[in-house]
C-alpha cells in the first residue's frame, strides 16, 4: 500500500489514443457507465437466483432495484474520474457533480433497502391471523422504527452533500463560537418535530397503541390504521380518520380495549316496571346468547342495578372476543329483549302511574 493512490491505476490504452481531453473524458465515462451497468444486472441475476426460493427476500431486492441500477454505474463513473489524468482540468468540477449524485442515490438507495427490509419483516408477521397481537406489536415498532431510521438517512445524506462545499464548510467553521446559541434557537424552533420524533421511538418501545388497537379518544371509537414519524391515523367507525399528534399519545389519558386481549364485556341496559319477573328475562338472555355467533360462550348476565320511584334498571353483560363483535351482540340482545317484553309482557314495561281519587267528599279521613 506505500505510495499507492487512484493516479497510479493505469488508463485504458483508447484514451491515449484520442488527442482531445473531452474526448477522452466522454470515451471514459461512457466505458465506466458501460461496466456498471454490467456489474449491477449480473450481481442482480446472481441475488434473484440465490433467494428465488425465498419469496419474502424478493421484496428487499424490488424495493433496491432502481437505487442500484443508478448506484452502481455513477460509483464506476466516479472511480474513473478519480483515476483521470492531472491534466484534464475540468476533472475536479465533474468529479464533485458526479459524487454529490452519488451520495444522493446511495441515501435513496438506503431508504430504500430499510423500507424493503420493513415489507420483509410485515409479511413474515401478517396481522390476518385470529390471534395477531404478536405480529401487531412487531409491526408497529417496524414501521416507527424505519420511519425514523429513513429520516435520520435523509439527514445524513444532505449533509454529507452539503459538506462537499468549501464555502459552506468555512460557514460553519466562522459560527462555531456562536453553536450555543444557534443550537438553542434551533432547538426550540424545532421542538414540535424532535418532540413527536422522540415520541414515536416511546411508542415503538413501549407501545402503548399498536396498528389495529381499538381506541377511546376524545369519546372517540375508532382503530390504528396507520402510525407515521410525526401523526397516528385513527379509523373512526363511520369511516372518519382522527389525525392525532404522536406527542398527543404521551401526555394525555386513552382508552385502549385491545391493550393485551381484544376480548370484551359490554353492557345493555333497561328500564322495566316493579312488576316485571326477572327469570324469564334471564331465560331469553341466555337464549339470545346462545343463539348469537358473536358470543364468545364466557359471560351473560342479568342483574338489577338500579331503582327509581318509577322502574327499575336492568343490566345485561355479554361478552365477545373483539368490540366490533360485541357491539353487534349488545344490539341483539337488546332487540330481543325488548322484543320478548313487548310479546310477553307488555303491561311490565316502564309507565307513568296517576292514582285517581273521587271527590273530595268522598276521601276517607
Amino acid at each position: 500500500m506505500n505510495g499507492f493512490e487512484w493516479k497510479n491505476l493505469p488508463v485504458p490504452a483508447v484514451l491515449n489514443s484520442v488527442s482531445h481531453p473531452y474526448l477522452s473524458a466522454m470515451t471514459l465515462a461512457f466505458s465506466a457507465l458501460v461496466l456498471g451497468f454490467m456489474a449491477q444486472a449480473i450481481g442482480r441475476h446472481i441475488l434473484e437466483h440465490l433467494v428465488r426460493r425465498f419469496s419474502v427476500t424478493g421484496v428487499l431486492i424490488r424495493s433496491t432495484a432502481y437505487p442500484i441500477q443508478f448506484a452502481m454505474p455513477l460509483l464506476f463513473v466516479q472511480l474513473a474520474w478519480i483515476a483521470a489524468p492531472d491534466h484534464w482540468t475540468f476533472n475536479a468540477s465533474v468529479t464533485h457533480i458526479t459524487g454529490l449524485a452519488l451520495v444522493a442515490t446511495l441515501t435513496w438507495l438506503t431508504i430504500s433497502a430499510i423500507r424493503g427490509i420493513a415489507a420483509m419483516i410485515e409479511m413474515m408477521t401478517p396481522v390476518s391471523v385470529a390471534d395477531n397481537l404478536q405480529a401487531r406489536r412487531i409491526q408497529t415498532q417496524t414501521r416507527v422504527l424505519a420511519r425514523s431510521l429513513m429520516f435520520l438517512a435523509f439527514v445524513i445524506g444532505a449533509a454529507l452533500m452539503l459538506m462537499t462545499f468549501p464555502d459552506i464548510r468555512a460557514l460553519g467553521t466562522s459560527l462555531l463560537a456562536s453553536a450555543g446559541l444557534a443550537g438553542i434557537v434551533a432547538g426550540v424552533a424545532a421542538r414540535p418535530v424532535l418532540s413527536n420524533l422522540i415520541a414515536g421511538l416511546q411508542i415503538a418501545l413501549s407501545q402503548p397503541i399498536r396498528l389495529d388497537d381499538v381506541l377511546i379518544i376524545q369519546n372517540e371509537w375508532g382503530r390504528v390504521e396507520e402510525i407515521t414519524g410525526t401523526y397516528v391515523v385513527v379509523n373512526l367507525w363511520d369511516q372518519r380518520r382522527l389525525i392525532v399528534p404522536l406527542q398527543w399519545f404521551i401526555e394525555h389519558p386513552f382508552q385502549n380495549w385491545t391493550r393485551h386481549d381484544a376480548s370484551i364485556t359490554g353492557t345493555v341496559f333497561l328500564w322495566v316496571d316493579y312488576r316485571m319477573p326477572l327469570e324469564p328475562l334471564r331465560e331469553e338472555l341466555e337464549r339470545t346468547c346462545n343463539a348469537a355467533s358473536e358470543w364468545d360462550g364466557r359471560l351473560h348476565l342479568l342483574q338489577v342495578t338500579d331503582a327509581s320511584d318509577r322502574a327499575i334498571q336492568l343490566r345485561a353483560l355479554v361478552t365477545s372476543s373483539d368490540s366490533s363483535l360485541n357491539w353487534d351482540l349488545r344490539c341483539k340482545v337488546r332487540e330481543a329483549l325488548v322484543d320478548f317484553m313487548q310479546r310477553e309482557y307488555p303491561d311490565y314495561l316502564p309507565r307513568f302511574r296517576n292514582e285517581l281519587y273521587g271527590p273530595a267528599s268522598d276521601r276517607s279521613p
